[in-house]
């Protein structure tokens, strides 16, 4: 592997969303050598990234389903819904928020989750995931926001 294909590609692994996007077959090209910080020429760099978009795994599509709920009334507590780091969280014990999301989900949907609620301003106080549910802890204000986002990512994953 030549230098320039070996920049480019730590470039990319430095950067996930290109990695995504190239994954998705969703990139410019030029666009993306313009943007990486790469020596070498801008066609170089977008053929070099051309090569590496042929040899990752594409994005698998999700065939399953997932259902999302809301629960008020979330603090700190035992009989835990979220419990991480030694911090738990339980119904009726306080005035936060839980969005639950059961079925296919996996760590590219919170990843999703995390950067629309980062990007609607929502501050998550909690937030985990296992084979079959994710978690996350919001203000009680938020909820009805970090809902629809959840729900709104999930639906983009079937």
């Amino acid at each position: 592997m030549s230098s320039l294909a070996a920049a480019t590609r730590e470039a990319v692994d430095a950067h996930p969303f290109v990695r995504d996007g190239l994954r998705a077959g969703v990139v410019n090209f030029s666009a993306a050598a313009r943007f990486l910080d790469v020596e070498g020429g801008d066609e170089a760099i977008a053929t070099a990234l051309r090569r590496y978009a042929e040899e990752l795994p594409e994005i698998e599509s999700r065939d399953g389903s997932v259902r999302v709920t809301m629960q008020s009334g979330i603090g700190s507590g035992d009989g835990s819904v979220l419990a991480v780091g030694g911090i738990s969280f339980a119904a009726d014990a306080g005035s936060l928020t839980a969005i639950q999301a059961h079925g296919d989900v996996d760590a590219r949907l919170l990843a999703t989750v995390a950067t629309r609620l980062a990007d609607a301003s929502v501050g998550v106080e909690g937030v985990g995931l296992t084979g079959s549910s994710l978690v996350v802890v919001v203000e009680r204000r938020d909820g009805t926001t970090a809902l629809t986002i959840v729900e709104d990512a999930a639906d983009g994953f079937r």
